[in-house]
């Protein structure tokens, strides 16, 4: 598959990294050029790995999304996929409905929601195994088959979350566990098994 993805911190270098090593065709585009090319030998600007991909990783603050959108070019018919997280002023977590401003600033493209649930740690884990339990990683959207196989390269379960409409849910939920997470709570202790 080829992959391109916006910006080069954390997230684009654990995931854009394990892909490379499972055979995808990775390109990044970041403000510095140089970190980019330590995820990939291939480097462009926005619009040069928009062109060039056929899934986009919005790897980025959430507050320069729209602006890297902006600058991207025509951006029709590819997978954008969001796992960005707003933060807002102290790093408290937001709820913003960024899924659905991507979609709206990007309606060409297939917005999908997906990889924002977890710290950047998780994604460098290979694989991410629970108590013997892969973990699963909640997709929304309306075209989920590319990003599922992303998911499962990661050694990981795809789970169809919905449509685009109930990204907001996640990114709610994102933000609510996290805060329990930051207090010292076990937040996953919060669900029971599926058995029960």
């Amino acid at each position: 598959m080829r992959i391109g993805i916006f910006g080069a911190g954390g997230m684009a270098e654990a995931l854009g990294g394990q892909w490379a090593e499972a055979g995808h065709d990775v390109m990044v585009a970041a403000r510095d050029r140089a970190k980019a090319a330590r995820i990939s030998p291939r480097v462009g600007t926005w619009a040069e790995t928009a062109g060039a991909s056929d899934v986009i990783l919005l790897a980025l603050p959430a507050a320069s999304v729209l602006e890297v959108l902006a600058s991207a070019g025509n951006l029709d018919g590819k997978v954008l996929i969001d796992c960005t997280n707003a933060v807002g002023p102290g790093a408290a977590l937001t709820v913003s409905d960024q899924a659905a401003r991507i979609a709206a600033a990007a309606p060409g493209a297939h917005v999908v929601k997906a990889f924002n649930l977890c710290h950047v740690d998780v994604w460098r884990m290979t694989p991410p195994v629970f108590g013997g339990r892969p973990l699963a990683v909640p997709i929304c959207g309306d075209v989920v088959g590319e990003v599922s196989e992303l998911v499962r390269d990661l050694g990981c379960t795809p789970l169809n979350a919905g449509g685009l409409d109930r990204a907001a849910l996640m990114e709610a939920t994102m933000a609510f566990m996290v805060g329990l997470w930051f207090d010292g709570h076990d937040a996953q202790a919060c669900f029971p098994p599926l058995p029960a």
